[in-house]
């Protein structure tokens, strides 16, 4: 971020983007891009992303306020896109709602929906390896191997971070279904990072 602050007292600092539009493609575009195929898949469709993210930003340059760097004012940009894309394949694609309720069927739970079942411990700690980039090699496989729901749900929950009720409207689904949803993607990229993961030992 470059900073030019004015000599006159009474006027505010002007901040502008390190770099211009121009620049954009060849400074973020591989970033970009790799954020949005973890979280689309489909290559074609993350491409499409970032190109409507990078025309999204040169139409809101003027909005652009320099507090953050200007790569992670694109990825915000993206995620919404990331988001609508989601939306969008929903709509084509309802979610299967057996997919998302059968489990609970299946599963016993204590007071306030807790398990009762206490899950399986990890064979390996993903919290001593996610720095690794083998390791994110490895959780990028295994989140493609998941089925579009899944993926979907553990990706907006698990990953960006929204709300229940947010990601409810997204895929159009009941909370008691995005939590079956995350339990079985939780449980299929578990045994997979498991069976994939060939960490080297301390």
């Amino acid at each position: 971020m470059i900073t030019f602050t004015s000599m006159k007292n009474d006027e505010p600092s002007l901040q502008v983007p390190a770099t211009t539009p121009e620049q954009w493609v060849d400074v973020y575009g591989d970033y970009l891009y790799r954020y949005a195929l973890l979280r689309l898949k489909d290559p074609s469709t993350a491409q499409d992303a970032v190109q409507e993210t990078f025309l999204a930003g040169i139409r809101g340059l003027a909005q652009f306020d320099g507090r953050v760097d200007v790569k992670y004012w694109l990825r915000g940009i993206l995620r919404n896109k990331i988001v609508d894309q989601i939306r969008k394949t929903v709509r084509e694609h309802p979610v299967d709602e057996e997919e998302g309720t059968s489990l609970l069927d299946q599963l016993s739970f204590k007071a306030f929906g807790v398990a009762d079942r206490p899950t399986k411990p990890w064979q390996f700690d993903p919290t001593r390896d996610f720095e690794k980039n083998e390791f994110w090699r490895a959780f990028e496989h295994c989140l493609g191997k998941l089925s579009d729901s899944m993926r979907q749900a553990f990706v907006l929950k698990m990953i960006e971070g929204m709300p229940t009720e947010e990601i409810c409207k997204v895929m159009n689904i009941h909370p008691n279904n995005l939590w079956v949803l995350n339990h079985r993607a939780r449980q299929q990229l578990k045994e997979c990072l498991e069976k994939n993961w060939d960490r080297e030992e301390d």
